[in-house]
């Protein structure tokens, strides 16, 4: 089972890390999905910064759990946002959404699970 945690928040923590460097940079990808979903592009460096928060507060958190589940809660909530942004805007297309999704709820249920909370 701990293997499994590890392997779950390394990559949680990676994806979203990556994700956050998009945002950062102004790759392409992440400018459509804001333009398409009527999100300004102005909020790209907030929620990269949300996002790379959330990438360390999954490492951090296997020296101090406590950040780990926080991290991994906020990284839940943000998809949940984002979910929401996405049917405001009448886009059903959510296999990407779902990866980042799935993946967060994972790393929290494991964190949680591993941690007894």
């Amino acid at each position: 089972m701990f293997a499994t945690y590890v392997l779950v928040t390394v990559l949680a923590a990676a994806v979203n890390g990556l994700a956050a460097i998009a945002n950062f940079i102004g790759h392409p990808y992440p400018q459509s999905q804001a333009d398409k979903l009527r999100v300004p592009r102005t909020w790209m460096l907030p929620l990269g910064t949300l996002l790379a928060a959330g990438a360390l507060g999954l490492v951090t958190g296997f020296a101090v759990p406590p950040l780990g589940t926080l991290a991994a809660t906020g990284l839940v909530l943000y998809f949940l946002g984002a979910f929401v942004v996405h049917l405001r805007a009448r886009d059903y297309h959510l296999g990407a959404w779902s990866v980042f999704f799935s993946l967060d709820v994972a790393a929290l249920t494991l964190n949680a699970t591993h941690h007894g909370l």
